[in-house]
């Protein structure tokens, strides 16, 4: 894993995005964390990057572990603008933009910009649209071990003990926690006028789902697949909110899968 900063600058202003890279040539993507943080899908993009041949390029959302959040970067509308932009600096062409959780609201965001360097969307258990009937758990009212239980189709194998934490960490976690109360906005992980954009998305979409999420269940993500004009969904057995994390063997042939079916590059030999 290579770490590097990119300095990019949008009509609110001037900022820097952190981005780790795993693997050094192949088809590329833009792995979008979720509000766990970044070490929620940097285990995930080695295993993509040592298994297949991948590029898989991490940004750190701003604001999350310890990196700065200007004051104006307030919402995933603007966050989306940020990585179409930053597609641009990193000159990415056929990208495979995949997004779990909010990472998932803003790969959506993403698509709806209708960027020609994305060749396909993953949403992943992604959060974003008001379903009706299906509501998104209230998880900054939940401690780590409730959100533990309703994230992970077996959360005994996830097991969190708060007091081995340092206090640095606990810093961490706090201030990814804030960081993440602002990007959700004051709807609580959905914005009403999200689904308006997405059905005018263009770019293949795949909405994959773990089938034993109780953050955001199996309904709620086929109606965000019914709000992407010919949107595939898949559901992923006996996982949860995370299935990069608890399943990653599985999941990970299914987004190849999918990504390589929906190439606009050239074969390669």
């Amino acid at each position: 894993m290579t770490r590097s900063t990119h300095t990019l600058t949008l009509d609110q202003g001037t900022l820097d995005i952190t981005v780790d890279l795993f693997g050094q040539e192949g088809r590329p993507f833009l792995l979008l964390h979720g509000g766990g943080g970044p070490q929620t899908v940097s285990p995930f993009a080695g295993l993509l990057a040592e298994q297949r041949p991948a590029r898989v390029f991490t940004p750190v959302h701003p604001g999350f572990d310890g990196t700065a959040r200007p004051e104006w970067l307030t919402d995933v509308t603007t966050l989306a603008q940020v990585y179409a932009q930053l597609l641009d600096a990193l000159d990415l062409r056929d990208v495979a933009v995949v997004g779990n959780s909010i990472g998932g609201w803003i790969a959506a965001e993403l698509a709806a910009l209708g960027s020609p360097r994305i060749s396909s969307v993953t949403l992943v258990n992604a959060v974003g649209i008001p379903v009706p009937g299906h509501p998104i758990a209230d998880t900054f009212s939940l401690t780590p071990v409730e959100l533990s239980r309703l994230s992970f189709h077996d959360p005994s194998k996830f097991r969190f003990d708060p007091s081995a934490l340092t206090e640095a960490q606990r810093a961490v976690m706090a201030a990814n926690r804030a960081t993440l109360q602002i990007y959700s906005g004051p709807h609580a992980m959905t914005d009403s006028t999200l689904p308006h954009r997405l059905a005018k998305v263009t770019h293949p979409t795949l909405v994959a789902w773990g089938a034993s999420d109780q953050v955001v269940d199996a309904g709620y993500g086929r109606a965000y697949a019914q709000a992407i004009p010919e949107a595939e969904f898949r559901l992923l057995e006996g996982t949860g909110h995370m299935p990069q994390t608890e399943t990653p063997e599985e999941f990970l042939p299914v987004l190849w899968d999918f990504a390589e079916a929906h190439t606009t590059d050239r074969p390669r030999h």
